[in-house]
């Protein structure tokens, strides 16, 4: 398979722009990578295999095996220096540049052959200074050619690059004076390469202002890079090779991942869709994904009735809900977008009056999809309305408190990565965490204070909010009060239409955000109704129901309530407007609490039965009971 220029990454392509100019290059990020070995050809670029850092460095420098450009050294603070590249005995360089002084020892094993230790990491610095200053006349001018020292896991060699030991700053005063004076020897100049996680990781005044020094960061394997590797080493027939949908559903992960997860996928192999499997397995420890469970298609599609038996009242927004896990489960969400298979499988607004049923709707979705509502994991956004609150969330960085606990969310979904993850008002948040889930919701993915990477390409998330339900008005003394913006008595399309505008309204013009809005998509905001008088009666009678079930559960008590069920259910219509949590709370203070009361009261045993009726006239509810002893 032959690659054009296209195919090699920038990265690469600037270590090639710089060599022999440059003397200083800091590369950050991705540095423990495997990467593509690019060659050239007469027809473009061939991949000869894939590397360490290491090598990719020497070939770039060294474009001819049999007339190496530079000679190379390597050091890190563990194996001290050495040459994996070549394994070549270095020991006439160390003769050439270390000082009379400098004690080395040579050390090897099995990894790494002709590895010397330095005893003195300043010595290391004096050795690389002399390398790099060095003109190297004692040398026959066919043997005379730059030298190339690459420091792995540089900042490593200080313990925190604002304060710097005495001893810190002369080994980087070495550096600085090694590449501010590095000789050019065949035109080429030599040049040190320091390997880090973070260039900040290394004193600033080292690097800034140095017009030797060259920045060049490595990124994870971005899409046409994992194409590369999956194309030589997966085996995919043409077809499914060009589909890219192993590239897309590998989205985050490392060149080194990649190949660990062709080992899984070939000792897990189960036929058709083992890749996928391997995928999961890999990523989230399952082998098999709940997303591709045999009956879950049945599932879905019997659930919106199911669904409207539970959630009452709201059939349209029901119906809405259903339609997006239909889409999700059918593989088709995001399908329009570029990056499909990395985002969460679905997303949804649930907007509207309280007590309406947006949470129970949540648990009822999570137990269709995955068998059980405690695969709702439910987060509070009241609880982060403070500044720094994304990391208690998402967890601290380095050196602050809560490190080493990681964040709530992303220590949720490393735990149940199949799950439905709810935001209840989201609009309480800090508008700090909002800017997160323009990444959760893109990429479907999102680092935690560890630099540790979360997946949330499994979920679904839904928030929900009361947005749109109420206004803020300030009268003439500057006060500021809220006013509702709907009613009970408003139809559903006006309160759709309210609440909707409401909504758009917060995220483009009060947050300043319509790119959060656009992730989210219109589509995906549904709207609850009030609770209209027929839906606040099935509620309490739904509710009575359960009590009565529970009560004859525990108690082998039986409740009539047939002769006061009218006046529970007139008195749910009245408290409609307080929603399904106003009906709940209005059965707990005129049915439960006083039935509670009686059987403690009358000692009542199990067998008997209490009698609840309710008198018009006296407008009274009298509980009667017979006692189950025998007699």
């Amino acid at each position: 398979m032959m690659y054009t220029e296209d195919s090699i990454a920038k990265w690469q392509k600037d270590l090639r722009i710089y060599r022999g100019i440059k003397s200083l290059f800091l590369i950050e990020g991705n540095v423990h990578d495997i990467y593509p070995r690019f060659t050239r050809t007469e027809h473009g670029y061939a991949v000869s295999g894939f590397s360490p850092l290491s090598h990719i460095i020497y070939d770039t420098l060294n474009e001819s095996e049999l007339n190496p450009s530079y000679d190379f050294l390597y050091c890190n603070p563990v194996s001290g220096l050495y040459n994996p590249v070549l394994e070549v005995d270095i020991e006439p360089l160390l003769k050439e540049f270390a000082g009379q002084s400098t004690r080395y020892a040579r050390r090897d094993n099995e990894g790494i052959s002709y590895q010397y230790v330095v005893d003195d990491p300043l010595a290391v610095s004096a050795f690389v200074k002399t390398a790099l200053t060095s003109n190297r006349r004692a040398l026959k001018e066919s043997e005379r050619r730059p030298v190339a020292v690459v420091l792995s896991f540089a900042s490593r060699y200080l313990q925190s690059p604002s304060h710097l030991s005495e001893r810190e700053t002369q080994f980087f005063m070495n550096l600085q004076v090694a590449c501010l004076e590095a000789r050019r020897i065949n035109s080429l100049r030599s040049a040190l390469f320091l390997l880090v996680d973070k260039v900040n990781d290394l004193p600033a005044w080292f690097y800034l202002n140095n017009p030797q020094a060259k920045i060049i960061t490595i990124p994870v394997p971005d899409r046409k890079a994992r194409g590369v590797f999956i194309e030589r080493n997966f085996g995919l027939p043409p077809h499914e090779y060009r589909s890219g949908r192993l590239a897309d559903i590998t989205e985050g992960l490392r060149t080194l991942e990649l190949r660990q997860l062709h080992s899984l996928a070939g000792e897990n192999a189960t036929g058709p869709g083992s890749i996928e499997n391997a995928v999961a397995l890999y990523k989230y420890g399952v082998k098999e994904s709940p997303w591709e469970s045999a009956d879950l298609t049945e599932r879905i599609r019997a659930s919106e009735a199911i669904i409207k038996g539970r959630v009452i009242g709201q059939d349209r927004a029901v119906k809405k809900a259903v339609d997006v896990l239909k889409r999700a489960v059918s593989g088709m969400s995001g399908l329009q977008h570029s990056s499909s298979s990395s985002k969460p499988k679905g997303v949804l607004f649930l907007a509207g009056p309280t007590g309406t049923g947006k949470t129970e709707l949540t648990k009822a979705l999570a137990e269709r999809l995955f068998g059980d509502e405690r695969s709702c994991i439910r987060f509070d956004m009241s609880e982060y309305q403070q500044p720094h609150s994304d990391q208690k969330l998402l967890g601290a960085p380095p050196g602050y408190i809560g490190y080493e606990s990681g964040g709530q969310l992303t220590n949720a979904i490393k735990e149940r990565p199949f799950s439905i993850l709810l935001f209840d008002e989201i609009e309480k948040a800090h508008p700090s965490i909002l800017d997160k889930f323009l990444q959760i919701l893109e990429d479907g993915r999102m680092t935690d204070g560890q630099g540790n990477t979360v997946y949330f390409s499994e979920c679904v998330i839904i928030f929900t909010s009361n947005l749109g339900t109420f206004r803020s008005v300030r009268d003439k003394y500057g006060n500021v009060s809220k006013v509702p913006t709907i009613s009970v008595d408003d139809n559903y399309e006006t309160v759709e239409r309210v609440v909707s505008a409401g909504v758009k309204d917060y995220f483009t013009v009060e947050l300043g955000r319509p790119e959060l809005l656009n992730r989210i998509g219109d589509y995906n905001i549904v709207v609850f109704d009030h609770i209209q008088e027929q839906a606040a009666m099935d509620i309490a009678e739904m509710k009575m129901k359960k009590v009565v079930e529970s009560i004859k559960e525990s108690r082998r008590i039986d409740v009539c309530v047939l002769e006061a069920k009218e006046y529970f259910l007139e008195q749910a219509k009245q408290e409609r407007d307080k929603g399904g949590r106003g009906i709940g709370n209005m059965i707990e203070n005129l049915f439960i609490n006083p039935v509670a009361a009686y059987i403690c009261d009358n000692s009542l045993s199990p067998g008997s039965t209490v009698r609840l009726c309710w008198c018009p006239k006296l407008h009274e509810l009298s509980i009667t009971h017979v006692d189950g002893r025998p007699r």
